[in-house]
């Protein structure tokens, strides 16, 4: 598969790993980083998400984890090939079974879902989903969170209200919502969900990522303008 460039770094890619997609971008770009110097991504794939914090917060040391052992190896790879590759790191572990007396000043993960997928993305995502379920990635993320940390995620709206009701059996609470919107009009599909054990108003807000097809928002060019190659018309 081709490597996908960005400004600072290229993520090389391979058919047994998740290749590069919104998601994943729209995560590293929104997830609230600038405080955080222990940083834990579960499930990093190629560690794009890893990478985009890297940059983004240049105090922050990133730990990346992946049941995958070909993923470990990519992302390694790519965190070697990049200019933050004293900080970062991929290693793997089934996080189910991961264990730390380390405690993270932010957690984030992009958990993989059946949705728009060829086969070969569903056969990986069938393994990982029997490895990791979202109660099971909560529970581990709030034992492994510090007393101010965020845990972070991007999922399917349709599980939105789910995924708030277990992270409160943990004592996760609601602190910032971005719901996601392919364009003006469309039903919201994907949001950006932020948790801390600290008490407080959530924040919500909402981003539209093209104001037609094939035409980004502005909104979207400037979260990701720091990132993203768009006079190459690069797509993912």
């Amino acid at each position: 598969m081709k490597p996908f460039h960005f400004k600072q770094f290229s993520i090389l890619q391979d058919k047994n790993v998740f290749r590069v997609g919104t998601d994943g971008v729209l995560l590293g770009a929104l997830v609230s980083c600038e405080a955080a110097s222990k940083v834990l991504e579960v499930g990093t794939g190629t560690g794009l998400i890893s990478l985009m914090t890297a940059q983004r917060n240049p105090k922050a040391e990133i730990l990346a984890l992946d049941i995958n052992e070909k993923a470990v190896e990519l992302a390694g790879q790519n965190f070697s090939n990049s200019p933050f590759r004293d900080r970062l790191r991929a290693e793997l572990f089934d996080f189910k079974n991961y264990i730390s007396e380390e405690k993270f000043d932010l957690i984030l993960s992009n958990p993989p879902y059946f949705e728009q997928m060829d086969s070969s993305q569903k056969d990986i995502l069938a393994r990982q989903q029997v490895e990791l379920n979202f109660e099971q990635l909560i529970q581990n993320s709030s034992a492994l969170l510090t007393e101010n940390g965020l845990f972070s995620v991007i999922i399917p709206k349709s599980s939105e209200a789910f995924f708030i009701e277990k992270c409160a059996d943990f004592a996760l609470k609601l602190r910032r919502r971005v719901i996601l919107r392919g364009t003006p009009q469309a039903e919201a599909k994907r949001c950006v969900l932020e948790f801390s054990f600290c008490e407080g108003k959530s924040q919500e807000e909402e981003l539209v990522l093209e104001v037609s097809p094939r035409c980004y928002s502005h909104e979207y060019l400037q979260l990701t303008r720091d990132f993203h190659v768009f006079e190459k018309k690069e797509r993912i």
